[in-house]
């Protein structure tokens, strides 16, 4: 997830090391199509991980932990459901999972990220789209900071996530295909942090 020049686009690459996702700045969310018409929308409150920046794209690495439980629709009798056994099982499966394998650069400041996804103890391929938004090395606060954004669609029934409902003018209530989009601020640990 590395720049291989200093600057690109107009964009100064970050220097190599670990930088923790800032939880209070980024955002895990998902679209999924309900009775075949609208999508709903919905996120992750609880999340953290972190981002290996490597000398190159190659050497670059991510890794996400996400609590099933913080899932939150808008709607509690939804959020019920999606907890159950028929969705995450949120008491058995507490924890979602994304571990990158390879980053390959696409574009000046875009990359294909590929990794593991795991739900409920299944663990599958992915491959998220993602993109390097900037750098600053001292914000207000006086951390240097860096964002991504990424995006992938999976299929949920891969990951044994299969429960539905028939409409009885055809189709079914749950799109099995699920959008994921990633809004990731992540800064220096303090002891690295740039003064």
């Amino acid at each position: 997830m590395a720049m291989t020049e200093r600057e690109t686009q107009g964009l100064e690459a970050p220097p190599a090391g670990e930088w923790e996702i800032d939880a209070a700045h980024s955002n895990v969310t998902f679209t999924a199509r309900y009775m075949m018409l609208t999508k709903v929308r919905g996120r992750f409150g609880d999340h953290a991980g972190t981002i290996h920046i490597g000398e190159g794209p190659e050497d670059s690495w991510a890794q996400v932990t996400i609590k099933s439980a913080s899932i939150d629709t808008n709607n509690s009798m939804r959020d019920d459901h999606l907890k159950s056994p028929d969705f995450l099982d949120v008491e058995s499966f507490p924890e979602l999972t994304f571990r990158s394998t390879g980053v390959e650069r696409t574009g000046p400041t875009t990359f294909r990220l590929t990794g593991q996804l795991t739900i409920k103890d299944v663990a599958r391929p992915v491959v998220m789209n993602a993109e390097f938004e900037g750098y600053t090395p001292k914000d207000l606060w006086g951390k240097s900071r860096i964002a991504f954004n990424a995006s992938a669609e999976i299929d949920r029934e891969e990951f044994g996530i299969t429960w539905n409902q028939a409409l009885e003018t055809g189709g079914v209530l749950v799109g099995k295909t699920v959008g994921i989009d990633l809004e990731v601020q992540a800064v220096r640990p303090t002891a690295e942090a740039v003064a």
